[in-house]
């Protein structure tokens, strides 16, 4: 149960920052730049988002997790994320899953899987950083 509230801790985090920076994207980056710049623009600060977050909650809440507990902590975040996003983005924009998937550009949707894979596994990297030190 722990690990499943550390994991919530991370998602929460990441999430709020994500839906702050989501919203200038969309107020102010689309319009000037477009849809593919501007995701590609707020996706490192997503990356870093995620790492800043998952080494606040390991460093700060979590100081003895394991390596398979910081992967499930990832994990259990990201299906948070994924739940929450879709759930809003479909709810939002008045879409299928299916619209939603094939309307992505090919381009920044890459970045974007790419961002979510390191996501998953920012709080075991971040662990197995703290294990070095």
């Amino acid at each position: 149960m722990r690990i499943v509230k550390l994991g919530a801790a991370y998602f929460a985090i990441v999430f709020l920052i994500g839906f702050a920076l989501g919203t200038v994207r969309v107020l102010w980056l689309v319009p000037r730049l477009g849809e593919r710049y501007s995701e590609l623009i707020e996706t490192p600060f997503m990356i870093v988002a995620s790492y800043a977050s998952a080494r606040f909650v390991l460093n700060r809440v979590a100081r003895r997790v394991s390596g398979r507990n910081a992967l499930a902590m990832g994990l259990i975040a990201l299906v948070l994320l994924l739940t929450f996003e879709l759930t809003l983005v479909l709810a939002l924009r008045g879409l299928s899953l299916s619209d939603y998937l094939t309307g992505r550009d090919p381009v920044s949707g890459s970045a974007y899987l790419v961002s979510l894979l390191l996501f998953a596994l920012m709080p075991t990297f971040v662990k197995a950083h703290r294990s070095r030190r």
